[in-house]
């Protein structure tokens, strides 16, 4: 594993809301490249730049149609090299987005497959044999062309579905994943790969990373298809780093992902902390940590602690953590987050509790997450500082509602989110243990109660994590003696003989 991933926080960016410097409405990279100071500042020293290729944007930049050219809307291929550049300098990494799973119907390889002429592209994509026959389980495109066949998509209509093969070829048209279609669509995203990294990229995040073999239902084909790209990336770029959009880490590092994120709606009951009926951080009191602990644990032990397992504060397809959660609650959410045991990704806006959006129309294939894609609040200028164009050409609306939060405002309190979120980092920074690869024991994680504990540990260096966000007072069994207290929000937590006394509102990261 890269060492650089050993300590990495990161941050992610949505390019098309994050900072507009010439007024189109439309964040762009100048914009990235004038705030990185922003982003070294609040602690973060690696960064998760959302799809940035040329595409015809019906799904925010995941239907690519030339994997090898930025987004003119952003920039230019230079202009996103100067971002790799500047970033190292001041010591920080940046993933791009890759979207192997499928393109754009614009991309040139799906134009020449759809040529009934046999072609190199023939078998680029996965299609039937007669247009009257569907891909099995999958949505498809059909009749678009003068080739005979069902193309299959992966998530929406404009994005078919790249071959690389079946692993238990069933019907005439299914290929095998060692077929000519199919090795020739991995080593084309090999290429891609190559073109990124050789510009001075330091690792993707890959969109959809458990979907390229088709019929894998233990995924035992994508799993090795990942390990031969792991094994070409040693080779030739032993730093790279990559994170899987796979929610199962069991796989994705049994893969040779160095990472895997908790996926909102998957089965790791990630959502139960934060975006439920009752999220476990909020103030009421009336969550559940208990299965979260729990199937983290079986990660834990499925993996045999090989690989990162990386928890985000949201991403661009989740509700924010604001409005559910508020105020401290949104404090107590970071407190946990920058204590766990893998990188933690924080998306933009995040740090300063950004409110989700309702009711917005949807742009670009966002629908019910065009909310979480609004534009960035830098101050109390025209458009909350991120671009200076008429409201009305704005990628999507500014949160102009009373008491909006802005980088700006929360700079200036000491008490805010932001304040909070860069001493939680340092703290992180400063102790090995709170680190990516620091190990982890839940030492009270029951049912419907409060609080949750946690050690985690790396060499000789032990810390207690306790986290009670209810506004009851609560305790554990224990017997904890702390040397020193590494951070506190709210009362400091009591430790008699064989019991730890937890304060209302409060988290405390002991150094045993």
């Amino acid at each position: 594993m890269p060492k650089w991933l050993d300590n990495a926080v990161f941050y992610e960016i949505y390019p098309q809301t994050f900072c507009d410097t010439n007024a189109d409405g439309i964040g762009d990279f100048q914009g990235i490249l004038e705030k990185l100071d922003y982003i070294r500042d609040l602690g973060c020293n690696a960064i998760w730049l959302n799809p940035c290729f040329q595409s015809p944007f019906g799904d925010a930049g995941y239907d690519v149609s030339d994997y090898y050219t930025a987004a003119p809307r952003y920039g230019t291929n230079q202009d996103l090299k100067r971002i790799f550049q500047a970033a190292h300098e001041k010591g920080m990494r940046v993933l791009l987005d890759l979207v192997p799973g499928h393109t754009s119907i614009e991309h040139p390889w799906f134009r020449e497959s759809m040529k009934p002429e046999r072609n190199a592209y023939t078998d680029r994509y996965v299609w039937t044999n007669t247009v009257w026959e569907r891909p099995d389980g999958m949505d498809c495109l059909r009749a678009v062309s003068q080739r005979d066949g069902a193309c299959a998509v992966n998530f929406f209509s404009n994005q078919p579905a790249l071959n690389y093969g079946y692993y238990k070829p069933e019907k005439p048209w299914q290929q095998p994943v060692d077929a000519p279609g199919p090795r020739a669509t991995l080593e084309a995203m090999k290429d891609v790969m190559r073109f990124w990294l050789g510009m001075g990229c330091d690792g993707f995040r890959v969109d959809m990373a458990m979907s390229l073999v088709k019929n894998d239902p233990e995924s035992k084909g994508t799993i090795a298809l990942w390990q031969e790209v792991h094994a070409f990336l040693a080779q030739e770029f032993p730093e790279a780093g990559m994170i899987a959009e796979w929610g199962e880490p069991d796989k994705s590092l049994a893969g040779g992902f160095h990472m895997d994120f908790l996926l909102s709606g998957g089965p790791s009951h990630y959502d139960d902390l934060f975006r439920c009926a009752e999220p476990f951080f909020s103030h009421r009191g009336k969550g559940d940590v208990s299965k979260f602990a729990a199937h983290y644990q079986y990660y834990i032990e499925k993996t045999h602690g090989k690989g990162l397992i990386c928890i985000p504060s949201g991403n661009h397809d989740t509700a924010r953590l604001a409005p559910r959660l508020q105020g401290d609650e949104l404090k107590h959410c970071f407190a946990f987050l920058l204590s766990m045991p893998g990188a933690p990704f924080i998306y933009y806006g995040d740090e300063i509790g950004m409110r989700y959006m309702e009711g917005l129309t949807s742009v670009e294939g966002g629908y019910h997450r065009t909310g979480a894609r609004t534009p960035m609040q830098w101050d109390d200028s025209v458009n909350a500082g991120f671009s200076a164009a008429s409201g009305e050409r704005l990628y999507t609306p500014v949160d102009r509602s009373p008491g909006r939060p802005t980088v700006k405002a929360q700079m200036a309190d000491e008490n805010s989110l932001y304040h909070e979120i860069k001493r939680l980092i340092a703290v992180r920074m400063a102790h090995e243990a709170l680190q990516s690869n620091g190990s982890i024991a839940f030492v009270y994680a029951r049912e419907n109660t409060y609080p949750f504990a946690y050690v985690r540990s790396s060499g000789a260096e032990k810390i207690l994590v306790v986290l009670n966000p209810s506004m009851e007072p609560a305790a554990f069994p224990g017997a904890y003696a702390p040397k020193e207290t590494l951070y506190r929000l709210g009362g400091e937590a009591a430790f008699s003989a064989d019991t730890v006394t937890v304060p209302a509102n409060s988290a405390g990261f002991y150094l045993l």
